[in-house]
């Protein structure tokens, strides 16, 4: 799936960006205290914005972008704050992209739509109670010509994760960007 634009697009606005990242999220920054202390694969990372607050914030993390533009400056901004990071280019148009990336505390999707096969196996990647958080622009928002109705964030992507996750909050926002929707959700412990 196309998300947003293709990665020529992506690498050439990471490449045109200034020479510092934007601030992290903030239904991140305001909701970081559900996050399980340890690990977090922050998915469609970019350069770094949420993977270096969280890295800040203690966490171990690994960031995963098909923009090497991205990556690349995301290794910057780390290795100029002594951060120590694990970044890997995966492209999430495959199916089977996130197969080999191991298992964490928490996952981080920041303005990105998995696809509802990706989702049926996010839960193979988090540990028992662990954290998968979900932010970007939602089922309410605009279509225009950036953000296509294919990008936005539906309640129904969620159905099939019910018996992996419990839903501990949702949280519904707008402002001059757009409309956003936040999900956390709690892996249940077998």
């Amino acid at each position: 799936m196309e998300y947003m634009g293709n990665e020529e697009f992506w690498n050439n606005k990471f490449e045109n960006r200034k020479d510092s990242p934007l601030n992290p999220e903030k239904a991140l920054i305001e909701n970081i205290m559900y996050f399980k202390k340890g690990s977090v694969l922050d998915i469609a990372c970019g350069d770094g914005r949420n993977t270096l607050f969280l890295l800040k914030n203690g966490f171990k993390v690994t960031g995963v972008d098909f923009s090497i533009k991205a990556i690349e400056r995301l290794n910057i901004f780390a290795k100029r704050a002594n951060y120590l990071v694990d970044t890997k280019l995966i492209d999430l148009s495959d199916l089977n992209a996130l197969n080999e990336v191991g298992v964490f505390d928490n996952i981080l999707i920041n303005h990105y739509r998995l696809s509802k096969d990706q989702l049926d196996v996010i839960g193979s990647h988090i540990s028992d109670g662990g954290i998968l958080f979900i932010c970007g622009f939602g089922h309410k928002h605009k279509v225009d010509s950036k953000i296509r109705k294919d990008d936005l964030i539906q309640p129904d992507d969620f159905e099939d994760i019910n018996k992996l996750f419990e839903l501990i909050k949702y949280v519904e926002s707008e402002d001059d960007r757009g409309f956003f929707v936040t999900y956390i959700f709690r892996k249940i412990k077998k």
